[in-house]
């Protein structure tokens, strides 16, 4: 006997991001072409092909789907949150798909064109000064409009299906399945909100690999100091200049315990090593895919030193067009970042001998 359908608010909600969900194929694998490393493999899990562009697309559907099963979304609910940009254009994209009100909370200094983003898929944006600032103003906006403050920050480890059922962990080994070497020796992650390093940290040991989690954190970002101290009260008062990464405090869906080993990647690293890989694959990236794919390249250097081989999987997070008048700009980079004279160096050095 088949089940009653309920076609109330709610249930046809559920259906219709399950039905956006089903009209997505997956995200592509890239194998980098890497000579110099003779034996170790390196790929991009390509997450800025989803429809808004980004990792967040899954993140922002799993929120939604969580939110609404928990009865926190109702018909006309206003969905507040408090986002650097790319979790916001995606939220702003399933908030339009529900006919719902949404308004992302973000420091002034996010890039215009995720901005442009949110206004596109009907989203407004509320601007503060500092991105310590986001959550409390998210807040208070929730408790005057009677809306739901989506919270990213506490809920991304807890509303994504760790075990399986197609989460981004799943979808890699998946992939890798037919590759010289299937299993990886390293999955590299950066955190924003750590709920996907949460995510690949728990399917890997609930499915007994042997890989490793390397989370690459930027500077101006308290998640290498808790990793390393435990103290979770560590704050930093300037923000990441990653966009997309890196938090002034220790967010509750950073799970320690299921990371490996972590590195604190410069700024200067990230930026020169998001132009190098334009050079290798001829598509502008952005700047926290720098981060990931730096801290891949020194685990290679590393296992090439030991004269291991292997593979190791990292993601190209969002496209780099968002950061056209910001990361792709020299004279923002010189501002903002620094001089990535050096950093550049050492990646074209590294193009030669495999050494980083």
């Amino acid at each position: 006997m088949s089940l009653p359908i309920c076609t109330s608010w709610v249930a046809n909600a559920i259906g219709k991001i399950e039905a956006d969900f089903q009209r997505s194929a997956d995200t592509h694998l890239i194998k980098l072409e890497l000579p110099m490393l003779d034996g170790i493999d390196i790929y991009l899990k390509d997450e800025s092909t989803h429809p808004t562009g980004s990792l967040k697309h899954r993140l922002a559907r799993s929120l939604f789907l969580y939110a609404l099963c928990n009865g926190w979304i109702k018909e006309g609910t206003a969905v507040i949150e408090s986002s650097s940009g790319s979790t916001a254009v995606s939220e702003a994209y399933f908030a339009r798909l529900l006919g719902l009100p949404f308004i992302a909370v973000m420091p002034k200094s996010t890039a215009k064109r995720k901005i442009e983003q949110i206004e596109f898929y009907g989203g407004r944006c509320h601007f503060v000064e500092h991105s310590s600032e986001i959550y409390a103003e998210s807040e208070k906006l929730a408790k005057e409009l009677s809306g739901h403050y989506m919270d990213q920050f506490t809920y991304a480890e807890r509303a994504t299906d760790w075990r399986g059922n197609n989460n981004i962990a799943n979808a890699i080994f998946g992939q890798m399945e037919r590759e010289p070497h299937p299993i990886p020796s390293w999955i590299v992650m950066s955190p924003g909100t750590g709920g996907t390093s949460a995510t690949i940290g728990r399917y890997i040991r609930y499915q007994r690999l042997a890989t490793k989690l390397l989370v690459v954190d930027p500077q101006h970002s308290v998640f290498y100091d808790y990793f390393k101290s435990g103290d979770a009260a560590i704050t930093c008062e300037k923000g990441s200049c990653i966009e997309g990464i890196g938090r002034p405090r220790v967010e509750p869906s950073f799970i320690p315990g299921v990371v490996d080993e972590m590195l604190k990647v410069p700024d200067v690293d990230s930026i020169a090593t998001m132009y190098w890989l334009e050079s290798l694959i001829g598509r502008k990236t952005g700047p926290s895919t720098g981060t990931n794919l730096f801290g891949a390249l020194k685990l290679a250097s590393q296992m090439k030193a030991r004269g291991e081989t292997g593979s190791i999987v990292t993601l190209i997070c969002d496209p780099g067009e968002r950061y056209l008048d910001t990361y792709y700009n020299s004279d923002w980079v010189s501002l903002h970042i620094g001089d990535i004279t050096a950093a550049s160096a050492a990646l074209a050095a590294f193009s030669e001998s495999g050494r980083l």
